[in-house]
């Protein structure tokens, strides 16, 4: 109809919310026909300018069309990373979800890509859409919304619309005023375009929703140190976390950078470095960086100087705030709370490889859920990494720098004070859990009053202390380090005390040699004579048992000495035991059983149940190997009696005995059946290392029986359980009897 304007039968104005693909529309309705525009676009930004034989454009809810309008294709990414090294299992993840998203109602958001400042969010995004810039043909959006950055201020979304409107081709003077009005202007523009929107360096879920195109055919790809819950949860993104990477893929970037020969030339001086960095892309960059630039400098001068921990941060510090370690990571801490950044800066001192909840609410003098909210709020702007449920770690080079955050602003005393509650903690735990492990144990410490703000974690049973052991190992011992380095030596040697049983029983014979050193010195400081002559009994025993012979016979009789000059016949009875497992693997078996009847006989006046089934069992084995079965015999069912209600791990003791006796006096299948009903008992209580013996014994019973399809698999058994306990001589001689199995010959028994 004359004197109407033409409209393109695709075209909806935008109370309607679409507009054609493709198409930008620069006319302006006149009341009765259309009156052209200048043809001319304004770029923002690196675009093409696509020529389309008619484009349309929405201002006010008009539609306006212009003939010969050319079309923008903003082309915004910034040049792909040159370095970039590995992350093939995050590409491949972006790729699926953008094939699975695909036909989904709403913008397809690929993925909000999290983790830790430096951790190479940016690159793999960029990275990423630089490989899958051809399914994107109308173009791809690009900015950095500076959610941490310096100055800690946003980019607001009104400013980031406007540079997208401005990317888009339209003028500045056909932008509404109006900001929801110009969300809507954006959304329309690419409606129906196959356009990729990178939204670097997001503040948090509320900073880019507004971005979000409405368009089923747009995809939006998101980088932040916030892990945006929210965004997942209102509109479906994919959720990608990125970590360190290996070792391997910092080696390739090292090498790409250095060259292949330089790396090689100097491998010590490479694992340092890598060492140093951590997996941490933007560190290692930086240290590849400083190396490229001085090609003269061994790499071995570089590694000095990050060795130091106080200087680590600054030799990390390329003079630009963007690429300097120390100022990237200040970034997170910027948009933190006064007490999210002290909690923060106390994590750093915190002893450990990482930190449990009721830990860290200790170590914050907080309520546990008070401090599950700091630490969610830590963990959003991914300066904690929750690795499991109710447990968080960081970085080393982040937790370097919460320690220097914490010198800086926390008080010493308040420092001083938090590890106090956190190595109370670990003992007051440890020493509960001891105790549920060991119920009937004669022998017992006594502990003071945990620090005020110090709760140690409730445990119901011995399945939930061993659990906690489990979990916790690797932290005690450290907070055992931190006594010695503190001056708390009473923390030393009760912490090595409550770690005692539970290193025997999984077979950490390392650390319980390592942590009964730390323990004497501490006696030794203290000149306490009953913990002196604790910790070199329990010591020489744990010598004899690791296999440190000479030092274990030389820690025995000294201790023996302190202990009868105090006249305690119990820890007399302790010392004889010990010396009866030093003498007996050192194969001297006849003065092993003197020392175990000894014991037994000092144990029977005390009236200690549980060591007098322990010197039975201990003196059954000695007349085992002595030939003496029937004295073998009489100690070891005297054992399993005292044991049967009161110590299950004495039961086994003495079982494995009676299956070893069975054994060596030609009774088989009565040997089986004692292995089997131990292992039922050492896995009921989780004593590992005792097991893995009695599994190497049960496959040599099955041999002996010529069953030796049915030695296997205890053999593979221990033979993984000596591999974890680094018992390498006993790993490798059951490899040899796996080996023999498949020989005509077979293996014999022992």
């Amino acid at each position: 109809m004359a004197g109407e304007p033409e409209v393109h039968p695709e075209v909806h104005n935008e109370v309607g919310g679409q507009v054609a693909a493709g198409r930008v529309v620069q006319a302006r309705t006149i009341t009765g026909g259309v009156r052209e525009t200048a043809q001319h676009a304004r770029v923002s930004g690196d675009a093409d300018i696509r020529q389309s034989g008619r484009d349309q454009y929405n201002i006010g809810g008009d539609v306006h069309v212009h003939p010969s309008r050319p079309a923008v294709v903003p082309r915004q990414l910034p040049p792909a990373p040159r370095w970039f090294t590995g992350r093939a299992d995050e590409l491949a993840a972006l790729t699926a979800a953008l094939d699975e998203a695909a036909g989904s109602d709403g913008p397809v958001v690929i993925s909000s890509i999290g983790g830790a400042g430096g951790i190479g969010k940016t690159w793999l995004a960029l990275c990423w859409a630089h490989r899958h810039a051809d399914r994107f043909p109308d173009g791809q959006l690009f900015v950095d919304l500076r959610g941490f950055a310096p100055g800690g201020t946003p980019m607001t979304r009104t400013e980031a619309v406007r540079g997208f409107l401005d990317a888009l081709g339209v003028e500045p003077r056909s932008i509404p005023v109006d900001p929801e009005a110009q969300v809507g202007r954006y959304r329309s523009l690419v409606a129906g375009k196959r356009l990729l929107v990178v939204l670097d360096n997001a503040r948090d879920a509320s900073q880019v929703t507004g971005l979000l195109p409405g368009s089923p055919t747009c995809a939006v790809l998101i980088t932040s140190r916030d892990r945006m819950e929210g965004l997942a949860i209102a509109h479906g993104a994919r959720q990608l976390t990125v970590g360190v990477l290996d070792e391997a893929d910092t080696r390739v970037l090292l090498a790409r950078r250095l060259g292949q020969a330089r790396v090689d030339a100097e491998p010590e001086a490479v694992a340092e470095l890598l060492g140093w960095c951590a997996g941490l892309p933007l560190a290692s960059s930086v240290v590849a960086g400083r190396a490229a630039t001085r090609p003269d400098f061994p790499l071995a001068a570089l590694a000095a100087e990050l060795r130091d921990a106080a200087t680590r941060l600054g030799a990390l510090d390329t003079g630009d705030p963007r690429t300097a370690v120390e100022v990237v990571l200040s970034w997170s801490c910027a948009v933190l709370t006064d007490q999210q950044a002290s909690v923060f800066g106390l994590l750093g001192s915190a002893p450990g490889p990482d930190i449990g909840l009721e830990a860290a609410a200790c170590l914050a003098d907080l309520p546990v859920p008070h401090a599950r909210a700091v630490l969610r709020a830590l963990g959003r702007v991914s300066l904690v990494d929750e690795h499991t449920p109710g447990r968080y770690r960081m970085h080393d080079l982040t937790r370097l720098f919460a320690t220097g955050e914490a010198h800086r602003d926390l008080p010493s005393r308040d420092r001083e004070a938090a590890l106090r509650r956190l190595v109370g903690f670990y003992l007051h735990t440890a020493h509960a859990a001891d105790e549920l492990l060991n119920p009937h144990g004669e022998d017992r410490i006594e502990l003071g009053q945990p620090e005020a703000g110090c709760h140690p974690r409730p445990l119901a049973d011995d399945a939930a202390a061993s659990a906690w052991f489990d979990a916790e190992h690797l932290n005690v011992i450290a907070a055992q380090q931190l006594a010695v380095e503190r001056g708390w030596d009473d923390a030393v040697w009760q912490l090595a005390w409550t770690l005692n049983l539970f290193h025997v029983l999984r077979g950490h014979q390392l650390d319980n040699i390592a942590s009964w050193r730390r323990a004497l010195a501490a006696a030794d400081r203290r000149a306490d004579a009953a913990a002196r002559a604790r910790a070199r009994a329990l010591l020489g025993y744990a010598c004899a048992v690791g296999g440190l012979h000479t030092e274990a016979l030389d820690h025995l009789p000294r201790a023996l000495a302190l202990v009868e000059q105090g006249g305690d016949l119990r820890k007399q009875a302790h010392v004889h035991f010990a010396f009866a497992v030093a003498r007996g693997k050192r194969g001297d078996d006849r003065r092993a059983l003197e020392h175990a009847l000894r014991a037994l006989d000092l144990y029977q006046v005390v009236q200690d149940p549980v060591g007098a089934a322990e010197a039975l069992q201990q003196a059954g084995s000695c007349a085992t190997r002595l030939g003496h079965h029937d004295q073998a015999r009489r100690h070891l069912e005297a054992a399993l009696a005292l044991c049967h209600h009161i110590h299950p791990i004495g039961a086994a003791m003495a079982l494995d005995g009676l299956g070893h006796l069975a054994h060596r006096t030609g009774r088989h299948d009565e040997a089986v059946d004692h292995y089997r009903r131990a292992l039922t008992l050492y896995r009921e209580t989780g004593g590992t290392y005792e097991s893995a013996n009695t599994l190497d014994r049960l496959g040599h019973a099955h041999v002996a029986l010529d069953r030796h399809d049915l030695a296997r698999r205890p053999w593979e058994q221990a033979l993984h359980l000596y591999r974890a306990q680094l018992r390498d001589a006993d790993a490798d001689r059951v490899r040899r009897q796996l080996d023999a199995l498949d020989e005509p010959s077979g293996a014999t028994g022992r």
